[in-house]
């Protein structure tokens, strides 16, 4: 594949309180096995050879876990790190440019998502324009969480957090493909969200979208972790 795949692993994971009291959400126990090698897998399954961590809180446990695993020699891993302060998800990004090529995947760190990749990327290249970023999309209609995307005819028309609407069918899905150059007009070594990069592409009709039917699964919740722990059983 083309494209690496940059993995969001830097968050705090104040829900699950004393779950991640000393230890970063990706390091969560699931099935006998961190879960940050779960996805790294899931990864390798797909045709993925790059894979960059975005890290902040015990990022340096989430190396030393992964650098231990076979899966290190087996694909090229690279990391950066938040340093002082967090940067937030889309800070995070902005500050691991320098060592990523002109496009890439975006998926979290608490984020199992069952779904082609290759399908994703060959799709993205085929559809969109170079200005285009992606985001995969799954209906929702408030299930899993509160929808938050407008989808019409392969673009998302709208995505935002806080400008909820009826509309909203579909939810961000947690995988995306954005460029380097959506990041110019956002401020260096300060904290801000990718959600703002998503909604200011889908308000100026730069935002492709991909539907998935795959339902996604996510370990930053005990329910979560419950579904996650269920489904891998199965595979």
């Amino acid at each position: 594949m083309k494209l690496p795949v940059v993995v969001l692993a830097g968050g705090l994971a104040t829900r699950l309180g004393k779950i991640t009291e000393k230890k970063p959400k990706s390091l969560i126990d699931i099935n006998g096995i961190p879960f940050v090698l779960h996805q790294l897998k899931l990864f390798q399954i797909n045709g993925i050879d790059h894979v960059h961590y975005c890290l902040g809180y015990h990022g340096n446990m989430i190396e030393e876990v992964v650098q231990k695993s076979d899966l290190s020699a087996e694909m090229k891993i690279t990391y950066s790190y938040d340093g002082d302060k967090l940067l937030g998800t889309g800070g995070a990004i902005k500050n691991a440019l320098f060592m990523l090529p002109e496009a890439f995947f975006i998926i979290y760190g608490d984020s199992f998502l069952d779904i082609d990749y290759q399908s994703v990327e060959k799709y993205y290249y085929e559809s969109a324009n170079e200005s285009c970023g992606l985001m995969v999309v799954y209906k929702n209609s408030n299930r899993f969480d509160t929808s938050n995307v407008i989808f019409e005819k392969n673009r998302i028309v709208l995505y935002s957090k806080k400008r909820l609407s009826s509309r909203m069918k579909y939810i961000d899905y947690g995988l995306g493909i954005v460029r380097k150059f959506h990041f110019n007009a956002t401020p260096d070594k300060e904290p801000f969200d990718l959600s703002e990069i998503y909604e200011k592409l889908s308000v100026n009709g730069g935002l492709l979208g991909y539907e998935t039917e795959n339902r996604f699964y996510e370990i930053g919740s005990l329910k979560g972790i419950e579904d996650l722990s269920n489904y891998l059983i199965t595979l």
